[in-house]
């Protein structure tokens, strides 16, 4: 967002707090701690801030949009309760099935006791999908093979309290097949702006293997996302969503992140966000083909045009790099080189996320490091950008995943 922001000729300065060295390329960063509202606040308002954009979903889930409002300042973002769409995955699945909004089967569990016995049952057989419900960095989700993994799942949720408070709750689901995709819209508290599609890899290693992580890479559009189904999606989905939200008290202002599977009966919703949600941003907002200064200002303001957004025809492919350890710990303090090397291939872009400066090094400093994105005239051509520009890129135990964009060759 920092970097599509400070590029727009209608923005006169960007504000990130607190920021990274990559983001301090494009904005001014400003210490802040993203888990206190108040401090945002009075940031903005020292600083004489014209408009605020929430891109995680920690102080979403704070309120601190609830804050900002109260105060006469405009910001971009849902409200703490209509963030519940994200920090509550018992919430939004009550809530889809209020509004018989297209999901999975599930059931809330609100003891381990409870979820095991729900397990003993097998109503769902398996693989079952079992999730956190709060907020565990896109970590919180096991799909267990068999009974014994569930258990497991079960105890280092409830029991051992691996994702600490968003263990409280548990929800088991029904395991769906069929591709996956993601879809976004920009809402202004009644309509919304679609955005694009786009494809994230979720598991650790190749091939969907391994743990669930915050996202290894992504791709976009999605080819699976035709006119029919983007239709499909928005009228069964999207759509009532707002309507719902708009309808039960806390219209949705914000983007909003819709996890999908496209089964054999249609798309299905697997899990919401409410924010942009990375690595998708990387890959979605360099085909944004307009300001998106004016339309989030717009958003703001709950005047968004009745159009879709412009987008370029140019896919592209995003590939994250992580740290030795990701996702069960992250070794940080590594000196990481060769990102302006990587920066220098023609057609790529190198984001950051979990990295510093440690004695005017360039280091690791979280789980994910950095996201390589590479464009190109069709998909082959947009991945074999981002790899070729990975390649320049080192730091001691870095992981990435090799065949990011492969599902967009197959059967195109």
């Amino acid at each position: 967002m920092a970097w599509k922001l400070g590029r727009e000729h209608g923005v006169s300065e960007v504000l990130c707090a607190p920021g990274n060295p990559g983001i301090a390329a494009h904005a001014r960063c400003v210490s802040a701690d993203a888990a206190d509202p108040a401090a945002l606040l009075e940031i903005a308002v020292r600083e004489a801030v014209d408009l605020t954009v929430v891109g995680p979903e920690l102080p979403l889930s704070l309120g601190v949009v609830d804050l900002f409002s109260d105060e006469g300042r405009a910001i971009v973002g849902p409200s703490k309760s209509a963030a519940a769409l994200e920090s509550s995955k018992a919430f939004a699945k009550a809530f889809m099935e209020r509004h018989r909004i297209p999901t999975s089967r599930f059931l809330s569990c609100d003891s381990a006791d409870a979820a095991y016995a729900a397990l003993a049952s097998d109503e769902f057989g398996y693989p079952v999908v079992l999730k956190a419900d709060g907020l565990a960095a896109g970590k919180g989700v096991v799909i267990a093979e068999d009974r014994a993994a569930a258990d497991d799942a079960v105890r280092a949720m409830m029991v051992d309290r691996r994702f600490g408070a968003a263990g409280d709750r548990l929800v088991l689901e029904e395991f769906l097949v069929g591709e996956e995709a993601s879809y976004f819209v920009l809402a202004d508290g009644t309509a919304c702006l679609p955005l694009s599609s786009a494809q994230d890899h979720k598991r650790i290693f190749d091939g969907d293997r391994g743990a669930n992580t915050g996202g290894m890479g992504a791709f976009a559009p999605s080819p699976r996302m035709t006119p029919a189904v983007e239709r499909r999606v928005l009228d069964e989905i999207v759509r009532p969503v707002l309507e719902g939200m708009e309808r039960e008290g806390y219209p949705f202002r914000g983007f909003l992140y819709v996890g999908l599977m496209l089964t054999s009966t249609g798309p299905k919703v697997v899990e919401f966000n409410v924010r942009f949600g990375d690595p998708e941003a990387q890959v979605v907002l360099p085909r944004l083909d307009e300001d998106l200064s004016w339309l989030l200002a717009s958003a703001a303001e709950g005047a968004l045009p009745t159009r879709p957004a412009r987008f370029r025809d140019e896919p592209h492919v995003g590939v994250v790099l992580a740290t030795p350890g990701y996702p069960e710990s992250a070794r940080v303090g590594g000196v990481i080189t060769g990102v302006a090397a990587a920066s220098a291939v023609e057609g790529a872009l190198v984001f950051h996320a979990g990295t510093a400066l440690q004695d005017e090094h360039l280091v690791t400093a979280g789980g994910r490091v950095l996201t390589v994105v590479g464009r190109g005239p069709g998909y082959r051509e947009a991945i074999d950008v981002a790899y070729q520009a990975a390649a320049h890129i080192h730091f001691d135990g870095m992981q990435l995943r090799t065949d990011i964009g492969r599902k967009a060759l197959a059967g195109f």
